[in-house]
This record gives C-alpha cells, sequence and structure tokens, in this order.
C-alpha cells in the first residue's frame, strides 16, 4: 500500500520526506565557475559563465517550415530578417533553423543583471530513428507593425444617499456585463469587437480608445432600483509586437511577458464570450447525449490554451478536457434525477439532509421574475413552503404590516401559482440579504463542477474512459475545437491583425534506443539483458535483481477483523518467500506474527505502542533490531498516515503495507512489485545500467538530485508547503537515493532551506564513499516560465554558497521538469505508434515547438498503456558540464530505466519521481503534526517552536529517524 496518494496493493507507492540534522552555517564563498578556477581576478568578468564553450546558439531567419539543420555549418551563422509580405493577412514570423554549432558565449543578463537560461548548443550524434509527429501547436501570424494598447479598467458602484449600500462585484461575469454596457452604447469610441477583456483589471485593445470615468447604469429589471457605476479606464502601456518578433528571432534575450500576456487575453476573447470558463479552462453551455453520466451530472468537453514562443514562431498551444458538471435544470427536475427518491412531495429527516447535501453552495437564477440576478443557495427553510408566512411592509407606507402566506404571495405579486408546496423552499443568499423562494422557480446555472470522486462506480467509470481518451480521438477533439466557432479563432482575434492555422504542426521527432540492462540469474551471475523496443519491458521470470538483501529479521503484522477478508498468513509467507528467492532476495521466516484489529489504527500511541511490542519480542529472538514490518491490512484506512509517520520518525524500523485481498491471491506479479520495493527499501539493487551513462567517464563522481515541493490547497492559508530534495547516494549504479524533508511556508514555491539540504546530501555522500561527487546535476519540479528566474538566481546561488569553497566547487547543471504542460505528441502514421497509438518509449522532439533559442526538449520516455501519453518537458537552465543535445536526452532517457519499483521506464526522470514521493511523504507527516497540535501536543513533544495558528510547524514532526536517513523508505 504505501502507495503514492493511499495505492493500495502490488503498486505500493508511498511519497516520504526527511528533514535533515541541523548543517553547520554556510561559510561566505564566493563561487567561482569551474573553466575560472586557475584564472587570476581579471577573469571575473565571466562569473555568470556556464561553460566557456557556451554561447547563444547560432540563429537564422528564414521564411518558411524549415527544420533545424542536421549538420554543423562550417561558418558561424548570422542573423537575416525576412522581407515582410505587403499584406496584413500575410504577416508571420519567420521560422529559426537552428544550428547544430556548439554555443561559445557566457550565459545572457538582462537588464537587470538577472542570469538567464543557457542556449542551445548542438549535437554529436543523432541517435535514434526518426519518426513523423504531429503536435497540438498551432502557428500564429502577427503583423510586427501593429501595437495593441492596455488599459487598466476599475469598476465601482457609485452609492447615492437612502440606497442600500452594495458590496463591490468581485465576480467577472458582472464585471464584463458592466464594461459591455459602456461600450455597447458608444460603438463608435468603445469597439467592443476591437477589444479583450479578462474579466478583471486589464483591458487590450487594437484601437486607442477614450480614458478618463464613464458612468453607467444597470438596471435588474423588475422593480429593483437602477445601479450606477464608474468605469475607470487608464492607458498603462502600448505592447509593440516588433518587441516580441525580436525576442523569435533572437536579437534580445529577454521574453517580452507583458506582450505574451496581452496576445493571450485577446486568444481567449471568442471562447469567453461563448463558453463557461472554470478554472483557466472554457467548457460549453451544452453536453453531447453519450456525455450524459446519469443522476443529473454530465460530462462537458472543453479546452485550455496558452501562446508559446517556439522555433517556428509563436504558437497557441490548445488541449482538450472533460470536466463532470451538474446539468443546468430546474431544481426539482436535478433533485429527481440526482436523488431518485426525491417525488416532490414530502421530505423526511433523512431525505432533508440528502436534499440540502445537494444543493448548498450551488448558484441559481430565478425564473418568476425578470432578472439577471445570480443566487446561491444557503440552505433549506425548515419549514415547508405551505407553512411559511411574513411580515408585508408597504413599500409606500400607506397600509399597517400585515401577515402574509408565501403561497399567496406568489400568486398576487408574480401570478404564480406554486406546485409542491409540501417541501422546503430554498434560501437564497446575495449582497447579505437572504430570499425564501419555491424549488420550481429556481434553475441551476451552468460549469458547476461536479466532484468525480462522488459519482457512483458506473459513472466514475464512463467519465474516465472519456479523460483518458486514445491518441486518435484526442488529436480528433483538438481539431474540432480549433475549428468550432467558439474556439480560440474569432472575430476578435482577427480585429488585432492575428491569424491562427488550423492545423496541427508537423514535426520529425526521434526515436532514442533502449539501454541494455544489468540483472541477476539464479546461479547468482549476472546477465546483459537486451529491452525489446515496443514497451521497453523486462521479464524478471528467468532473471534475478542485481544485489538482493539477506532478509532474516522481519515481522508480520496482520490487521483486520472481517473473516471474508481474513489473511490466510502461512500461504502469503510461503508465497513471499518463495517469490523474492526467485529474485534472488534471501528471505527467511518472520520473528514475530502478530494479528490485531483494524481499530489500532485508530490513535498514534495505539500504533507506537503495538509496533514497539513487535520490535521488543523480536528482539528476544534476534539481537539485532527488525528490518522490516510487512503491514497486511483488511481496508484503506486514514491511520495510514500513523503507521508511516510513527515508523519512519520514533521508531526507525521501515514498513511495506498491502491489502489483504491481495496478499490472499498471491499473484505473482503482485509479489513481484512487493519484493522490488522491499529490496529497494532495505538497500538492495533491482537494476542497474551495463554502460555508463552519456557524458560521464566511470572514473567521474556524478550526484543526481531531484527537488520539489508540495502545496496546500489556497483556502488552508496556515498550513505550510513542504520541500522535498533527494540525491543518489552510488556511482556508477545511480539507483539509490537519501532524502530530506522540511516545511515551509505556506505556498512557496522557493526551497527556501535548498542549500543546507543538498549540503546535508553531499556531507552522506561523502561518508558513504569517501569522497564528494565533483559533478552534480539537479533536477528541479514543478516550477513554470515564471519562476524560472527564482531557480535560477536564487535558488541555485543558494546551493552554490552553501557547498563551495576554495577547495571543493563541483560543476552543477540546473535542469526543469515540466509536467503539467498542455503539449502533445501524435504519431502522423498509424503505424508508428504500436497497439496504443501513442509515440513510442524514447520519442524526443528538440526541433519547431520547442524554444527559439534556449536549450529545451520533449521527452515521452514510458510506453502509454492508457490515453494518450504526455511527454515531459525539460528545460536545462544552468549547465557547466558542457552537455550536448543528444547527451542529456540520452542520459535522462537511460536514468528512467532505473526507478525501483518498475521494470519499464517511467515517465518522468526518477530524481524527480522520488522527490514527488517524498513530498507527499511529508504532507502525511504534516497531516500527523496537526492533528497532534489540535489535541493540544503532550509536554514532552512541544518545543518552544511549535506554532499554534502560524504557516511553519515543528522541524522535529518530520526529522526521520537516524535509522532511515540514508535508504530509500519512500518507495
Amino acid at each position: 500500500m504505501d502507495g503514492y496518494r493511499h495505492n493500495y496493493g502490488g503498486s505500493d507507492q508511498g511519497p516520504s520526506r526527511q528533514a535533515p540534522p541541523p548543517p553547520a552555517q554556510p561559510q561566505s564563498v564566493k563561487y567561482r565557475p569551474p573553466h575560472l578556477r586557475n584564472q587570476g581576478s581579471g577573469a571575473s568578468a565571466g562569473l555568470h559563465s556556464p561553460s566557456l564553450q557556451r554561447q547563444g546558439v547560432g540563429l537564422s531567419s528564414e521564411v518558411g517550415p524549415t527544420r533545424r539543420s542536421r549538420d554543423p555549418p562550417s561558418a558561424p551563422p548570422t542573423h537575416r530578417t525576412s522581407q515582410l509580405p505587403s499584406s496584413p493577412g500575410n504577416f508571420g514570423v519567420e521560422l529559426l533553423k537552428i544550428s547544430g554549432q556548439q554555443p561559445k558565449a557566457c550565459a545572457p543578463k538582462n537588464i537587470n543583471n538577472r542570469t538567464l537560461p543557457v542556449k542551445r548548443p548542438g549535437r554529436l550524434t543523432l541517435e535514434g530513428r526518426s519518426v513523423n509527429l504531429l503536435v497540438n501547436h498551432f502557428l500564429v501570424r502577427f503583423n510586427p507593425r501593429l501595437t495593441i494598447f492596455h488599459y487598466s479598467v476599475d469598476i465601482k458602484q457609485v452609492i447615492s444617499h437612502g440606497k442600500r449600500p452594495v458590496r463591490k462585484s468581485r465576480n467577472k461575469a458582472d464585471l464584463r456585463l458592466i464594461k459591455d454596457k459602456l461600450f455597447l452604447a458608444d460603438p463608435a469610441r468603445f469597439p467592443l469587437n476591437r477589444t479583450a477583456y479578462d474579466g478583471e483589471k486589464n483591458l487590450y485593445s487594437a484601437v486607442l480608445l477614450p480614458t478618463g470615468q464613464f458612468r453607467v447604469e444597470l438596471s435588474d429589471n423588475e422593480d429593483l432600483l437602477t445601479r450606477t457605476y464608474v468605469v475607470s479606464i487608464k492607458l498603462i502601456n502600448e505592447l509593440k509586437l516588433s518587441k516580441l518578433e525580436d525576442y523569435l528571432s533572437g536579437k534580445v534575450a529577454h521574453v517580452p511577458r507583458d506582450i505574451l500576456q496581452g496576445m493571450d487575453v485577446v486568444m481567449k476573447e471568442n471562447p469567453s464570450r461563448y463558453r463557461n470558463s472554470v478554472d483557466r479552462y472554457f467548457y460549453p453551455s451544452s453536453f453531447k447525449a453519450e456525455d450524459d453520466l446519469k443522476h443529473g451530472i454530465a460530462a462537458y468537453r472543453g479546452f485550455q490554451s496558452s501562446l508559446r514562443p517556439t522555433s517556428q514562431g509563436l504558437a497557441l498551444c490548445l488541449d482538450c478536457s472533460v470536466l463532470a458538471c451538474r446539468k443546468p435544470l430546474a431544481v426539482i427536475e436535478f433533485l429527481k434525477e440526482h436523488i431518485p427518491e426525491f417525488d416532490g412531495v414530502h421530505l423526511d429527516f433523512n431525505l432533508r439532509r440528502r436534499v440540502t447535501n445537494a444543493l448548498k453552495g450551488l448558484t441559481v437564477r430565478v425564473t418568476h421574475r425578470v432578472t439577471k440576478q445570480l443566487f446561491t443557495i444557503a440552505g433549506l427553510t425548515a419549514k415547508s413552503t405551505s407553512d411559511l408566512w411574513f411580515d408585508f411592509v408597504d413599500p409606500k407606507g400607506r397600509d399597517p404590516i400585515v401577515k402574509v402566506s408565501l403561497v399567496q404571495y406568489f400568486r398576487e405579486k408574480y401570478g404564480k401559482n406554486i406546485a409542491y408546496q409540501g417541501i422546503p423552499c430554498l434560501i437564497l443568499g446575495r449582497n447579505n440579504r437572504t430570499n425564501h423562494v419555491p424549488m420550481e422557480f429556481c434553475i441551476l446555472t451552468e460549469g458547476q463542477r461536479y466532484r468525480k470522486e462522488l459519482l457512483d462506480e458506473v459513472a466514475q467509470e464512463k467519465f474516465e474512459k472519456k479523460c483518458l481518451a486514445w491518441p486518435p480521438e484526442r488529436r480528433k477533439t483538438i481539431s474540432e475545437m480549433m475549428q468550432a466557432h467558439d474556439g480560440p479563432s474569432g472575430d476578435a482575434t482577427q480585429n488585432f491583425g492575428l491569424q491562427i492555422d488550423k492545423d496541427m504542426t508537423s514535426v520529425e521527432g526521434r526515436v532514442i534506443g533502449p539501454p541494455d540492462l544489468k540483472l541477476g540469474t539464479p546461479d547468482g551471475s549476472f546477465d546483459i539483458v537486451r529491452v525489446e523496443n515496443e514497451k521497453c519491458q523486462w521479464n524478471l521470470a528467468e532473471n534475478s535483481v542485481v544485489e538482493g538483501k539477506q532478509i532474516d529479521r522481519w515481522a508480520l503484522i496482520e490487521f483486520g477483523s472481517s473473516v471474508s477478508l481474513k489473511l490466510k498468513a502461512k500461504d502469503f509467507i510461503k508465497n513471499l518467500r518463495n517469490r523474492s528467492r526467485s529474485l534472488g532476495i534471501c528471505m527467511e521466516e518472520p520473528l514475530v506474527c502478530h494479528f490485531t484489529s483494524m481499530r489500532e489504527f485508530s490513535s498514534v500511541s495505539r500504533l507506537e505502542e503495538l509496533l514497539r511490542s513487535v520490535i521488543q519480542e523480536a528482539r528476544r529472538k534476534s539481537r539485532n533490531t527488525l528490518q522490516i514490518i510487512i503491514c497486511v491490512m483488511e481496508e484503506k484506512h486514514h491511520g495510514y498516515k500513523y503507521l508511516k509517520w510513527v515508523s519512519e520518525t520514533r521508531i526507525g524500523v521501515v514498513t511495506q503495507c498491502c491489502l489483504s485481498i491481495h496478499a490472499n491471491r498471491g499473484d505473482n506479479q503482485f509479489l513481484g512489485n512487493l519484493c522490488l520495493k522491499i529490496n529497494a527499501k532495505l538497500g538492495g539493487s533491482n537494476v542497474e545500467l551495463t554502460q555508463g551513462l552519456p557524458h560521464f567517464e566511470e572514473e567521474d563522481h556524478v550526484m543526481f538530485i531531484g527537488a520539489d515541493v508540495n502545496h496546500p490547497v489556497s483556502k488552508k492559508s496556515t498550513t505550510p508547503s513542504i520541500a522535498a530534495v533527494v540525491s543518489t547516494v552510488n556511482w556508477p549504479a545511480v539507483n539509490k537515493y537519501a532524502a530530506r524533508v522540511c516545511p515551509q511556508d505556506h505556498r512557496t514555491e522557493k526551497i527556501l532551506e535548498f542549500g543546507s539540504m543538498c549540503r546535508d546530501l553531499i556531507n552522506n555522500y561523502f561518508q558513504l564513499n569517501k569522497v564528494k561527487p565533483n559533478k552534480i546535476v539537479v533536477f528541479r519540479d514543478g516550477v513554470s516560465e515564471g519562476q524560472f528566474d527564482m531557480v535560477l538566481n536564487e535558488e541555485l546561488s543558494d546551493l552554490k554558497n552553501a557547498i563551495c569553497d576554495d577547495s571543493y566547487q563541483p560543476t552543477i547543471t540546473l535542469i526543469v521538469a515540466q509536467k503539467r504542460h498542455q503539449t502533445r505528441l501524435f504519431v502522423e502514421n498509424v503505424g508508428d505508434g504500436g497497439p496504443t497509438g501513442n509515440v513510442p518509449p524514447g520519442t524526443v522532439v528538440d526541433t519547431k515547438i520547442v524554444h527559439p533559442f534556449e536549450f529545451d526538449f520533449y521527452l515521452c520516455s514510458h510506453y502509454g498503456r492508457i490515453g494518450t501519453s504526455k511527454a515531459v518537458h525539460y528545460i536545462v537552465l544552468w549547465d557547466e558540464n558542457s552537455f550536448m543535445s543528444d547527451q542529456l536526452q540520452k542520459l535522462i532517457y537511460n536514468l528512467c530505466f532505473t526507478f525501483a519499483r518498475s521494470t519499464r521506464p517511467v515517465s518522468l526522470v526518477p530524481p524527480v519521481y522520488y522527490a514527488d514521493l517524498v513530498a507527499y511523504r511529508g504532507r502525511i507527516f504534516q497531516e500527523v503534526a496537526k492533528e497532534f497540535q489540535s489535541r493540544s501536543v503532550p509536554s514532552s513533544m512541544r518545543t518552544s517552536s511549535s506554532p499554534s495558528n502560524s504557516t511553519t510547524f515543528d522541524q522535529s514532526f518530520y526529522n526521520l529517524h537516524p535509522d532511515l536517513q540514508n535508504i530509500m523508505f519512500f518507495v
């Protein structure tokens, strides 16, 4: 179970975190790059150079779909600007041909003296076979002579004396309605179709607009008073598209983010007018018949888009998405679908509770009067509709206050007869006022998300199939959305002089061959295994692990009470020992078998007492402590986090969890996965590469570091983020890792203790290998383009200051691994994609869709069995190890074969994958710490730094037991 997000059973993945012991204060040392170490002070001008061989990539401009040159040019390429076409409709950014020449200049710096990412190097060889691909990037052509005008918009309501004050609207729909009213009233000065609005404070226009303050009167019809707003419009910037062209052609190194943000709003203007916006996605108001999930829920197909500067020019990246939403039905009809027992006649206590849970917090519009207002359901009235009375006050003050029934009021005021009088009314709230409205006069608004976890089993399976669309289906859906009238290409886009190609980008990718692997054999020797090309999977049926650990001190604990799910302990032990033996892992009989109930998971203290008693019983039979405790549970339980926290921070013995239903089956694959995890946790080696990693020599000592930050939801403002850093501890096998974990300020992406955590891991490497690594490759996860500057100029600087001194200055490469992007790769010819239609493992793309001149590429390292594969986007920010493109691509791909608990390459480079697991384990520890805090932590565990209401928790809750600090407890 140790499962990633509680993936119980054979795929036991559990992230974990560990905090380092307090490190010594770093010595303040001025870092000098390796190539300057033997130079005098006169070389200080090169301080920001990742290597003397790093230089801006050679770029030339050409109109047309050119590809990167396959052969290094004989002379340095020169910049050449093509002649722009005369027709505005044909303006476009010329393609960039990227040379194979190795760069030679230092890393550039922007106007603020901040170091910028390194330039793309060339290739040594063109490894791998070519494959024709289609990518969901759509070329955007623009006129570089045009200017987009950026305005700030501030909308405030005028509060007159005698009127009820109304809170300032923060709803995007309301703000857009007010802005549109102004523009529609004076189209000559405010051309609506030549503007784009983000729904908040930013307005972009293709023409100059009047500035100043403008009054807008908005009536909600019926008898509500007219509201008056003041719309303030101020010009704050002129976005000259020539600057974007200069960036795309490599003339300037600093990305014009303001221009890209403005153009992105322009691209979203058309869908925002016709579709419902949910987060950053756009969904239609209607759904297809085959997308009905029943019970008042349907799957809506939407899309997300973003603009990206690429080697072929500016491109729109568009990907599809599926969201489960409530149907926009009348509330009565929704309830009849959602709750079959609801008949609209009477609500008993249980039915009332279910109806309240189904409706509370939802947004509705009313039909008994003409209004555009939306209301939020606050709950149900205590009485049924027929029993509701209220005091009616004559608005003119002529008649005395009288008691009026709600039924009578709706009949006389609105001419509406209430049909469902035996059920409660809805309590609708807006602007600190509440209204009682019969359910039959309320309709659910569009785009109200329904959590997929709440779907029934049938609907959930149907929904997941739609989310995990096969490549041909996804490709077709994306193309349809690009062609749709409510897609990103509309009148507003064209009025800004932008033209979007409707065809996907065609690109030539390469498929890197898999490495040969080293596995054990039954006779104790080693075997070289050639991995098959299609799935890149290796079979352990005839092989064993490289280094199997001797397991002679272990215990078994069964947590269960159900007779049907009771563990068949003897059979399980026998099967597990046989499977481990076949894998080269010698496993003796358990020292202790303890049987208890799931109630032990109810508290930390009970679990700790249980584990300590089992350890003590084992010690009476063996002098040494237990190596591992295997815990078999009859069901998933929230107490899993207690078990991990107690065993890994208090007890110091690793645990391996699984479910009894899987253990009793004795499935060979399940037992094999279990053995791989147990062996890795105890320090064994499951698989190794037969040849060294590209670019490095065996006499090198190279450390690979992975770093990630796990954030809580934004609403939990007092909950810390969790920073995790892992590193390899062996070379050249690089398949064993140590981990450190640290809580930090709420939703802070910068790893505040990055330097000290890495220094601790380097010292740990020295203790194990008697030498410090002379080369370090850092993989950073979870950061967007806007955070690259922070990683490059702050985290990297922190790392160098913490580890470097006059006697130790390793060469460092810093790479960002991005998983959360929208780029999708599709094979152009079905025959190239294998059984699932996905791109083959090892597919790499480093032309056309990549950055115009920075060092990045897309690599799909895994076999896509379900849905459409997503390649990882790797971006090199800093490189003192002088990688060539193909060397780094091959290195990362080979590393993906070393993941400890898999017999196929994983989708993400292992240092980052492990950092994700450790970050999640740290989140588990934080949840335990929070419960301790809420229960008034015992004085023995309380420290002066324990917060009562802050974003930082006591580090002692995250510190691993010393016996586990240098092993892979988290796999």
